[in-house]
This record gives C-alpha cells, structure tokens and sequence, in this order.
C-alpha cells in the first residue's frame, strides 16, 4: 500500500499514533525576506500557477522555488528532493514517492539521514493530503533510526503553494496545526521553513 493509500484512521492505527488537532507547535517565527531572485520569479509564477490550477503547476511553480530558496539560506548544508522514491518499510506500507524531502546531509545524490521535513502538494484540499503526509514522516522517523541517525522531531506540510499547513511528529504523537499559512506572503512560509529544519 502506497503513502496515498492511508487514511487518518488507517495511518493511525497501523503505527499506534495519537494525533493532536489545531494545535499550534512552534512559537512566534520572524519573517525571513525572500531574495530578489524569488520575490521576481512568484511575481511571475503565482499568476500562473493559480489559473493552470494543476497540482505539478502549483508544485514546480510556488512550492519548489521555495524551497531551493530555503536551502540557499541555509548554505547548501542540507539536501532537497523532489518526487524521489522512498520506500522505506514496504510491508508496512510506508512505500512510494514523496512530493519533496528534505535531508540535513548536503548529499545531494541520494537520500541521506537524517531527514527532516516532508512537503507534500495538494491541488486544493488540504485535508486530503494530511494522512499521506504522517505516513511519509512515519517513514522518515524509520529511515532516520535504521540509518542509525534518529532525530526527536520529523516536520511536514501539505501544501498547495497558496496555503500551507504544517505537521509535528514526535515518538508515537502527530500534532497537526490546522491553521492554515497563505503564500503570498513567502516571508512567513520561509521562516517557518527555517525554523523546522533548526540549526544545520
């Protein structure tokens, strides 16, 4: 059974998580000032992407660049993927292909531990994505203890590129911090980002 294929209840169940609904995990984030590089290229693809309306538009056009964004603030130390496999229990489910990955090691050729922080892209409703998002982040928590890297807290975001919504898993409790964060603007999407993925 793929990410895709969890429910709430499903995920739940298989790997004995509580989840915490509307609560709010991380504290009062600064707003970190996108590069010009970033603020030209939204002013160009926001539109764009909105009125093709797909999910890959709205992934290659809003959510990727912010990402690379981030990891340019972070000086290249940690690693983005992008539709990279990650199968990683495949008995369990947890097998197939997360939307981006991002990793503390700045390998960048294969995905190493510890990975830290899911995004997965949903066309519009965001609730949808929520299950296969914890089933990724589950995975992560895995991958990260069977590379002998185990980390406290795996982070996640189901996201349309316009509204973003972030995801905390530590141990066996998933918070889910059902507020929903617009893009524009990318100042507060950014310092999240940067908070989650702490000190590299």
């Amino acid at each position: 059974m793929p990410y895709s294929e969890f429910s709430i209840r499903k995920v739940k169940q298989t790997f004995g998580l509580t989840t915490v609904e509307d609560s709010r995990f991380f504290p009062e984030i600064a707003p970190i000032t996108p590069s010009a590089t970033l603020t030209d290229f939204l002013a160009e693809s926001l539109p764009l992407a909105i009125a093709t309306g797909t999910e890959k538009a709205r992934s290659e056009l809003i959510i990727s660049p912010v990402l690379v964004e981030l990891r340019k603030i972070l000086r290249r130390k940690i690693s983005l993927f992008s539709g990279t496999d990650f199968s990683v229990e495949p008995n369990s489910g947890l097998s197939g292909v997360c939307d981006f990955l991002i990793s503390r090691s700045p390998e960048q050729l294969e995905i190493e531990a510890p990975v830290l922080v899911i995004v997965e892209a949903k066309k519009a409703d965001l609730n949808v994505g929520i299950a296969q998002c914890i089933a990724e982040m589950v995975a992560a928590q895995k991958f990260n203890e069977i590379n002998n890297q185990p980390i406290s807290t795996i982070y996640g975001s189901v996201s349309s590129g316009t509204t973003w919504r972030f995801l905390q898993l530590e141990a066996k409790t998933v918070m889910i911090d059902l507020t929903d964060y617009p893009l524009p603007p990318v100042e507060q999407i950014l310092g999240i980002l940067v908070w989650m993925v702490g000190e590299v």
